[in-house]
């Protein structure tokens, strides 16, 4: 694409004088000196950009940049001032060739434009101030587009990495919530296989299917919250079958969603956590669990008891899954979430809200 812009650039600048000539009556020195600034402004221009800029303005070598510029602007003011006096030495020739009988050198002086005489004369003051002109203006073009393009490769290479670190944090988050979780699960069925084998059947197959879950449709790195909401089920089923009548379950997902995706595992670090510092053995205790899909967002809320500090089973997990939970968050939905989290004498509250993509 970039090459097919400067193609183009150099077909419209080449093909202004073809245009002139076929409309204006265009002395024909103009035209020589026309293309004759073009090839110079262009070695200019293709000289910084694409050797002199990378070799030595990128490399902090400026002073050897600096230096090669110069001369290569004074070796092309040289080279222009030898074109244009051979173009005026040939047109002279031309028009001596053509001069009719009696006329003299001082009318050709006055009747010679004003660009021969000032503008367009060799090695002349005029010439050397709008040939340093144009160069500078031409350098500075270079410089300045070298380096936007250089600014855009190095935010598509960053951007690259940070995709790079993005997969592969979401990756070992995955990994570290997944053993965690199987842990405290493969314990509780381990539990219930001493006081009812049907009830551990059942948790074995419900396993399966999670497993089946965390597997194969989370692997894609989005699945669809219908099968994110039977995972979650699935897990507080499994839960439920362990729970004494002190321990109020309240529950409520919704039955059927759009065809919205979400990253897997995103909201069960939350239950686990709820379920595994929420619930006593000796007193009442209780789980709230509820989540609200729209079009625009999504907002699950979990609030349970805290258990009593001697109830309480230290682990060196703790706090791990809503830590995964927060670095998640910010890493898959960068100023579209909300997460607070509150904890009081008696409660736990943890708030999260993901603006989706059309909102």
């Amino acid at each position: 694409m970039r090459i097919m812009v400067h193609i183009a650039a150099w077909v419209i600048l080449l093909g202004l004088p073809l245009y002139n000539i076929n409309r204006w009556q265009v002395p024909s020195e103009f035209i020589w000196i026309y293309y004759i600034n073009a090839i110079i402004n262009g070695i200019i221009f293709y000289s910084n950009y694409l050797v002199l800029i990378p070799r030595y303005f990128f490399s902090n070598s400026r002073i050897r940049y600096y230096m090669s510029t110069l001369l290569l602007i004074i070796v092309l003011f040289f080279i222009s001032s030898t074109s244009y006096m051979l173009v005026f030495s040939h047109e002279s020739r031309l028009r001596s060739a053509d001069r009719p009988p009696g006329d003299t050198i001082e009318n050709r002086e006055e009747s010679r434009p004003p660009r021969d005489r000032g503008f367009f004369r060799p090695f002349g003051p005029m010439h050397l101030y709008n040939f340093s002109f144009n160069a500078l203006v031409i350098t500075i073009f270079a410089l300045g587009l070298r380096m936007l393009e250089r600014h855009a490769q190095i935010e598509k290479r960053q951007k690259e990495l940070e995709k790079e670190k993005l997969n592969s944090e979401l990756a070992f988050l995955k990994n570290q919530i997944s053993p965690h979780f199987f842990f405290n699960t493969l314990n509780n069925i381990y539990s219930l296989i001493s006081i009812n084998a049907e009830d551990s059947r059942n948790a074995v197959l419900k396993l399966s299917r999670m497993m089946r879950y965390l597997l194969y449709e989370s692997e894609a790195g989005e699945s669809l919250l219908n099968s994110e909401i039977e995972f979650m089920n699935n897990y507080i089923d499994l839960m439920r079958l362990r729970m004494s009548d002190k321990v109020k379950l309240d529950v409520n997902f919704p039955v059927k969603t759009e065809n919205i995706t979400v990253p897997p595992l995103l909201f069960i670090s939350i239950i686990e956590n709820a379920f595994k510092h929420g619930i006593s053995y000796r007193e009442k205790s209780f789980i709230e669990l509820s989540m609200d899909v729209t079009k625009d967002f999504i907002t699950f809320r979990c609030v349970n008891s805290l258990v009593k500090p001697g109830e309480e089973v230290s682990s060196e997990y703790t706090g791990i899954g809503l830590e995964n939970l927060s670095k998640r968050l910010n890493l898959l939905f960068p100023d579209k979430h909300e997460l607070k989290i509150e904890r009081t004498e008696s409660d736990f509250h943890v708030f999260v809200k993901i603006f989706l993509g059309n909102s």
